[in-house]
Formats: structure tokens, sequence, C-alpha cells
């Protein structure tokens, strides 16, 4: 017999207040992106009321989780761990330019050294990546220098559940086209200055 789930408004609202602060979006935005009112979102947040049954599948593709989740109110373990691509590790060798990557904590070596995680660093200003939506994909593009001695080796796209990575050359002009998803986090390596990242969202079409 199937597992009935009665859905809790304290609980799940509890967990949609913090999937939505976890994926850097405001009670407007999500409301935005399920085309309902902000102030709908502030109550389920409250646990004043719970979403309409036919919002929960469109609320648990906005935050890459399933509608069980929402309805149980908790993320276990596995579940975490499973929908926290956001926080893949990064590890660059500066012999090969070798690019490794982990899901969580990880003893790295290449070229016989012990590579550590790297930081990423917010971007900001003239540092962020110029983003275009199509209409049904994201145009990333850049004026950032690509020589030998100072380029661009790489851009990710990492979402809750899902990552891909784009490497990049000397001499190209770095464009990038990704599939389009309503919110995820563009990661970037600079040959001279490091990791950076910026968020980016359907409702602006720019980095946050």
């Amino acid at each position: 017999m199937a597992e009935v789930i009665i859905m809790d408004q304290i609980k799940t609202g509890a967990l949609i207040r913090q999937l939505r602060l976890d994926s850097g979006m405001t009670q407007k935005q999500l409301a935005e992106a399920l085309c309902v009112s902000d102030k709908a979102v502030s109550k389920w947040e409250c646990g004043n009321g719970c979403p309409d049954v036919s919002l929960l599948a469109e609320l648990s593709a906005v935050f890459g989780t399933d509608v069980q989740t929402l309805l149980s109110g908790s993320i276990n373990k596995n579940e975490s761990e499973k929908g926290n691509m956001k926080k893949l590790k990064f590890y660059v060798c500066k012999e090969c330019g070798n690019i490794i990557t982990a899901t969580s904590e990880a003893a790295v070596t290449c070229c016989g050294n012990k590579l550590t995680a790297l930081e990423p660093v917010k971007a900001e200003g003239a540092d962020m990546l110029r983003t275009e939506d199509l209409g049904g994909e994201w145009f990333i593009s850049s004026d950032h220098e690509m020589k030998k001695e100072h380029y661009i080796s790489f851009v990710a796209y990492v979402t809750d559940s899902s990552a891909m990575m784009f490497k990049q050359y000397p001499e190209w002009n770095l464009q990038v086209t990704l599939p389009f998803y309503r919110s995820g986090r563009l990661v970037w390596y600079c040959t001279k200055h490091g990791l950076f990242y910026q968020d980016i969202r359907r409702d602006s079409g720019t980095g946050k």
C-alpha cells in the first residue's frame, strides 16, 4: 500500500522559506515564477495556508526537489546531498590545467601535487558575465581577456540537481549557450584571479 503523507502547513511553510532563501529568491520572485501573489507566498511561509495541490509539481521543480519532500516538510540527509549541487567543489591543477570536481570533501591530487578546493568569490560589476534570456536558452558572454597568460579556462552552470561544464581556451571569445532553467549559478575560473560565481534567474536575465 502506498504511503499517504498529509501536509503539515507549518512544516511545509518553513521548508518553502528555507528552500527559497537557499535559492537566493525573494518572496516576490517566487510568486512571479508560480503566477501567484507574494502575499500567498508569505501566507504559506508563515504556516497560515498551503499551496494549492495544482502548484506542488511546479513548486518542487523551482527548488529542484520533489512533491513528497514538500509534503513532508523536511529534507532527509540523502535528499539534501542529492539536491545540493550548488555546493560543488572545484579543483584546478596549475601544472596541467586539469579541472576536477567533487560533491563533498575529497583528497585530490594531480601532477604529484595535492589540490585544495577553490573558494568562489561573488562577481561584482565589471567582473560579472553578461547573461541574456533568448526565450528558451541562456546566452552567456564576456569581454574578459582571453590570452594565453590570462583567460577564463572554464564556465560551469550549476542548478540544485545538475551541473554542466564548458571548457574555454585562449584566443576564444567567451560565448556559451545553456539550456533554460528558472534559476542557476554560473561558476568560472580566471587563470589570474581565481574562481568566481554569479546567480542568474529567469525574471531578470541578469546576474545576482
